[in-house]
């Protein structure tokens, strides 16, 4: 599935956004960064977490880390990371290529608002060697996202 998933919601819902297979790992955001030739901040990495009793995606700049007051705050309870089979098994997707585009279960996808401070971002596209490139706007459209602040950066740690 995963690629192929990830491809096929892009020739259903946006046919203008290329896939970008690098052919070497991106499954890390400094891999990704490297491999795009970008600031590691410009990669939109996707959390998977289990928040009180669902499991939500979350997606945020690269350099970015989510901050469990902030995530309280705004989702309701602590956030917890899901283990790797249970990434796979809920996204349709391996850890290192987890995105928000053609997943196996539907899952509420929150953008955090660090997202806004580039023009363009690179998330992963289903594998641990593919990309797209889009607007952080239009991210969140295509996945129906809501915008939250559950994220602090390096030089305004909590």
């Amino acid at each position: 599935m995963s690629e192929d998933s990830v491809r096929a919601f892009f020739v259903a819902h946006a046919p203008d956004v290329a896939i970008i297979d690098q052919g070497v790992s991106t499954a890390t955001v400094v891999e990704a960064a490297q491999a795009l030739g970008v600031a590691p901040a410009r990669i939109a990495k996707t959390l998977s977490l289990r928040v009180g009793d669902r499991v939500v995606l979350v997606c945020a700049r690269g350099d970015a880390r989510l901050s469990n007051g902030k995530a309280k705050a705004a989702l309701g309870a602590k956030p917890r990371m899901l283990g790797a089979h249970e990434v796979e098994a809920l996204t349709g997707h391996p850890v290192g290529g987890v995105c928000p585009f053609g997943l196996a279960s539907p899952l509420p996808v929150f953008c955090d608002v660090s997202l806004r401070d580039f023009a363009t971002v690179f998330p992963a596209a289903g594998s641990r060697t593919a990309s797209v490139e889009l607007t952080p706007d239009r991210l969140a459209t295509l996945t129906g996202a809501t915008w939250v602040d559950i994220c602090t950066l390096a030089d305004t740690a909590e």
